[in-house]
C-alpha cells in the first residue's frame, strides 16, 4: 500500500532517467529534473559485484534504478552507500535486498528517527504535493563510520568521507574516486537547482563546499542536476555567500526570513529551480547568526509554511 495518493501534476513532464558512464565502470544515474525528491544516484561495476551510491525517494524510482543497474551488469549490488539521511537518498534502501548499507553513524540515527518512508510528520503536513511513495520499509545503514571508510570495487578505491560537520544535513558524506578524479558529491552540490540548508548549516556548507576544491575533481555527480565539472563548486559557493549576506542584513534590520526573501532580487540565481528554498535557507542562516549551533533544532514546520507562502500558498512541487 502507498502512503499517499498521487495527484495530477499539471502539464510538466520529465525526461526519463539517464545512465551515464562517467569513467570506466563508474556510472551516474541522473533523474531529471532534479527538483524536490528527485535525486541522482550512481553505481560502480566490478567483476563479480556492484556497489551503489544512494537509493531513490519512491518504490517506483528505486526499482527503476535497480533495473538500470541490471541492464549494465548481471553482478548483484552488494554494497549501498548513503550520502546522508534524507528520504530521496534513503527511502528505497529496503529494496536492495542483502546489500550492506554503509553510511555515517548519524545517518543511521536519522533514518531510524524518521520512521517508515513517506510517513514522517513533515511529509504528512502537506508541505509537498501528494506523492506515491510505494511499499517501502525502514532500512537504516548497518555498517557505519565516524570519519570515513574505503570502499573497493575490484582494485578501484573509493574514499567515502564524512564532511566533518553540518552542511546540507548533519551527516553528509562524499564518495571520491581519486584514481579517476570523479566525485559523487551528494547534496553538498546542486547543479541548476537551489541548494537547501534547512536541516544543516549555511556556514558549515560554505566550509564543506570550499573544501571540495582541494580534491581536484574533474567530473562531479551532484546530488541533483546534470553531471558537471568543478565549476559547479564556485556556483554553489556564490549562492551560499548570497544567503549569508542576506541573512546578516535581515538580522541587523529585524526582518523575518519570509519578508527578507520576498523583498530580494534573486539576480544571478533567478534561474535556479525551487526558489522557495531561499526561505528555508534564511531560517537556518538567521538562526545561526542569533546563536543556534550548526545543525541545531529550529522550527521546521514554520520554515516549510513560510516556503509555501513564498510559493504563492501552494504546496511545494513534487514529481517524484
Amino acid at each position: 500500500m502507498s502512503s499517499s495518493t498521487a495527484a495530477p501534476h499539471g502539464v510538466r513532464t520529465l525526461d526519463p532517467p539517464l545512465v551515464q558512464e562517467v569513467s570506466d565502470g563508474v556510472y551516474a544515474y541522473v533523474q531529471p529534473d532534479g527538483t524536490w525528491w528527485i535525486n541522482n544516484t550512481g553505481f560502480l561495476v566490478g567483476r563479480s559485484r556492484a556497489a551503489a551510491i544512494d537509493a531513490c525517494a519512491t518504490e517506483a524510482r528505486t526499482r527503476a534504478f535497480l533495473e538500470a543497474v541490471a541492464s549494465v551488469t548481471p553482478a548483484p549490488v552488494r554494497t549501498l552507500v548513503n550520502t546522508h539521511h534524507h528520504g530521496d537518498h534513503t527511502h528505497g534502501n529496503s529494496l536492495f535486498g542483502d546489500a550492506v548499507i554503509v553510511a555515517h553513524e548519524r545517518t543511521r540515527e536519522e533514518v531510524i528517527a524518521e520512521g517508515r518512508p513517506g510517513t514522517s510528520e513533515l511529509i504528512r503536513s502537506g508541505a509537498w504535493e501528494p506523492t506515491e511513495w510505494g511499499d517501502l520499509q525502514v532500512a537504516p545503514p548497518f555498517l557505519t563510520y565516524t570519519t570515513g571508510v574505503d570502499l573497493w570495487v575490484d582494485d578501484l578505491r573509493c574514499q567515502v568521507r564524512y564532511t566533518g560537520g553540518p552542511a546540507h544535513s548533519t551527516n553528509d558524506s562524499i564518495v571520491w574516486i581519486p584514481e579517476r578524479k570523479v566525485l559523487f558529491a551528494g547534496d553538498l552540490l546542486f547543479n541548476g537547482g537551489t541548494p537547501f540548508l534547512l536541516a544543516g548549516s549555511v556556514a558549515g556548507a560554505l566550509e564543506a563546499v570550499a573544501a571540495l576544491k582541494d580534491l581536484g575533481a574533474e567530473t562531479i555527480v551532484p546530488g541533483h542536476g546534470p553531471v558537471c565539472g568543478p565549476e559547479v563548486i564556485d556556483d554553489v559557493l556564490a549562492y551560499l555567500r548570497f544567503v549569508s549576506d542576506l541573512a546578516a542584513d535581515a538580522v541587523r534590520s529585524g526582518t523575518d526570513p519570509l519578508e527578507a526573501a520576498r523583498s530580494t532580487d534573486l539576480g544571478a540565481f533567478a534561474g535556479l529551480t525551487d526558489a522557495e528554498r531561499l526561505v528555508g535557507n534564511l531560517h537556518r542562516a538567521c538562526a545561526e547568526l542569533l546563536g543556534t549551533e550548526p545543525g541545531g533544532v529550529i522550527d521546521f514546520a514554520r520554515a516549510l509554511a513560510d516556503m509555501r507562502a513564498y510559493n504563492g500558498g501552494r504546496p511545494l512541487s513534487c514529481l517524484a
